[in-house]
């Protein structure tokens, strides 16, 4: 009793650390003073005030863009490479591929960054692309650092699967890519689905790759936030950071609703295939009867 009981008030004291000072932001959004410190009433002008910030509009819908690419672009390389260390057991150089694969986990933001940085310098000397540093720069910087978190996540997932299925499969004559894409890929959908929002998050999230890749007009919502913080915490940025929150809480609660209706109707599926075969032992005139 006396370690639930423990163990329950550390779940709570986690909890309220976590989660109180994003009530408090959110709170404090609603605060009619200049002054974040000095609660002036309530008020929503700084919400409305968003909307005549074309500045930091521009920067939201721009990170949301780029956030969006790089999900896509990060669970197509990083299936491929989880696809490559999980299923090629053997080839010439595994380990250095391995390696540099998962190399963006362990490396500092702030090392990769200057490594992109220059090697977009010297391509735009050598080849003259890219001409300028933008969204484009930023996009390949986020990829490349999202693309190891999904490897990762897809590898765990591919080591777990049964190889039967797909080996019945091309035993039954499908061609291995569509063994692929029919069998492999619904199997892993859980996994590229989480991978996708890890990558989403990340590249929402980041500052570091993104002050060193971007350039002028290239400014991300995690930049223009900084740049103002650096002035002076403002009720306007408590104001942008609750929608980030009630925009990811809203995304979170779809994925989980539509995930879990899925399921059920898996379950449903499953019993009611179960039952029809009963039935049908049931009805065979050779069946015995259950004693």
């Amino acid at each position: 009793m006396k370690n639930f009981r423990f163990s329950s008030l550390m779940l709570w004291a986690g909890l309220i650390f976590i989660y109180l000072p994003m009530v408090i932001l959110v709170i404090y959004s609603f605060n009619a003073s200049r002054l974040v410190t000095v609660w002036g009433g309530w008020s929503t002008k700084w919400y409305v005030s968003l909307l005549d910030d074309r500045q930091l509009m521009g920067a939201v819908w721009r990170s949301l863009e780029i956030a969006c690419y790089t999900a896509i672009a990060a669970v197509a390389l990083g299936t491929l490479a989880a696809f490559v260390l999980t299923r090629i057991s053997r080839f010439k150089g595994r380990t250095l591929f391995g390696g540099l694969v998962t190399a963006p986990l362990v490396m500092p933001e702030v090392i990769t960054g200057l490594s992109l940085l220059l090697l977009f310098v010297a391509m735009a000397q050598l080849i003259g692309w890219p001409a300028e540093r933008g969204m484009m720069t930023i996009w390949i910087a986020h990829t490349t650092f999202c693309s190891a978190y999904v490897a990762v996540v897809v590898s765990a997932r591919l080591r777990e699967l049964d190889l039967s299925i797909e080996e019945a499969a091309m035993d039954l004559g499908a061609r291995p890519w569509k063994v692929f894409f029919l069998i492999t890929i619904p199997m892993i959908a859980p996994s590229l689905v989480a991978g996708g929002m890890m990558s989403f998050a990340l590249s929402l999230d980041d500052l570091v790759l993104a002050s060193f890749v971007s350039g002028p007009g290239a400014t991300t919502l995690p930049m223009e936030v900084f740049s103002k913080v650096r002035l002076g915490v403002t009720p306007a940025i408590n104001a942008i950071a609750s929608l980030i929150l009630l925009a990811v809480s809203l995304a979170t609660f779809l994925v989980w609703f539509f995930s879990h209706r899925a399921e059920e109707r898996r379950r449903k599926a499953i019993q009611q295939v179960m039952e029809e075969s009963q039935h049908a032992i049931g009805a065979r005139p050779d069946a015995k009867p259950a004693h």
